[in-house]
């Protein structure tokens, strides 16, 4: 295994097994012909064609297409079509940052292959030279890659939370790290995929922290979503990253932005360092 398999393994993508999902003249996802399918006998929210899906037009406002949609989604759930119903929903637009269009159930989001986002903070400790990264284990009960390990905090962008918002936010919770000591967090880039999962297609844009924590502090799990907490030396997670799937898919990819960043991973030593680099930011 290689630092490079867990890009690769974040990468499966195949455009011609996916129609288009336009809203108001614009793309804004992708869905499966048998997902599309799905959508079909709903005929005054969605219109299913041989090349794409068309949110019809008669919902013409961002109020009456949520209404609309989450009105299909939820007799979609009720006959077993959709599972895990969060409702927490997301903001469905061209592009991030771009005015919504309509929000959507979390949930739903991989099934309409439409763009999302989230925040992952490397919460990290410094012992003279040695380097220690905190790795959280995903509790069993989490629908989304139970026991996998993940970062200190991680968590998905809710519709009406800013990017700082949502760090803070999910700090406090995953963690118990304060307002004081989240603000801490460095801003220091973010990290792109298009890859087909179990619950769909994931478009995501994970916006990283890096946060240096205090020697003594322990971080505390609230909300449910971390088993476990353990401080490691950062050669036992370049290893178990390296050499496992043992990270969520997506965590992995964090771990090597941080590694090349702060130099763990090089160009001499690394013979896929200028693909590990491409492979972070893919479109």
């Amino acid at each position: 295994m290689s630092f490079l398999d867990r890009i690769t393994a974040c990468a499966v993508f195949d455009a011609a097994a996916y129609l288009p999902f336009v809203v108001d003249g614009q793309q804004v996802g992708l869905l499966r012909p048998e997902f599309a399918a799905r959508l079909a006998p709903f005929g005054d929210v969605f219109e299913v064609a041989s090349h794409e899906v068309r949110l019809a037009s008669a919902p013409s406002d961002v109020e009456a297409r949520t209404q609309a949609v989450d009105g299909v989604l939820r007799r979609l759930a009720d006959d077993g079509a959709l599972s895990g119903w969060r409702g927490e929903t997301y903001a469905v637009a061209a592009r991030l940052e771009a005015p919504p269009l309509f929000y959507i159930e979390r949930v739903a989001v991989p099934h309409f292959g439409v763009r999302a986002s989230g925040v992952h903070v490397n919460g990290y400790v410094r012992d003279g030279a040695e380097l220690f990264m905190w790795i959280g284990r995903r509790s069993p009960n989490k629908p989304t890659a139970p026991n996998k390990l993940d970062q200190i905090v991680a968590g998905g962008r809710s519709a009406g939370y800013s990017i700082r918002e949502t760090m803070l936010k999910e700090s406090e919770e995953e963690a118990s790290i304060d307002a004081d000591l989240a603000a801490r967090a460095r801003p220091v880039g973010a990290i792109t995929y298009r890859t087909e999962r179990e619950e769909g297609l994931r478009r995501d844009v994970l916006y990283v922290y890096d946060l240096e924590l205090p020697a003594d502090f322990a971080p505390r799990n609230t909300d449910g979503e971390i088993a476990e907490f353990e401080l490691w030396p950062i050669a036992r997670v370049m290893e178990r990253v390296r050499d496992s799937d043992d990270f969520k898919f997506n965590c992995s990819l964090v771990v090597i932005d941080f590694l090349i960043r702060h130099g763990l991973i090089s160009p001499d030593d690394e013979p896929d360092y200028l693909a590990l680099v491409e492979g972070l930011r893919a479109r």
